[in-house]
């Protein structure tokens, strides 16, 4: 018989949903600015600090949502 007792480390669905979505909006706005950083730093409008800071930001958002989605 299973015990009713919940797991000690259980996510609810909704909350790792919400996780997930975040994650992806920040990523994919951190992967626009670097992209868009990139270029423009090619061309010599603005320095490599953004879009390197936003490179970073998207990659840990990738690792947060394939966190999120795993079983």
């Amino acid at each position: 018989m299973s015990s009713p007792a919940r797991r000690p480390n259980y996510t609810p669905r909704r909350k790792r949903e919400q996780r997930a979505f975040l994650a992806t909006m920040v990523g994919g706005g951190a992967a626009v600015v670097a992209v868009v950083g990139a270029l423009l730093a090619i061309v010599g409008v603005i320095g490599g600090t953004i879009p390197f800071i936003a490179l970073i930001v998207a990659v840990v958002s990738y690792f947060i949502f394939r966190g999120s989605t795993r079983r």
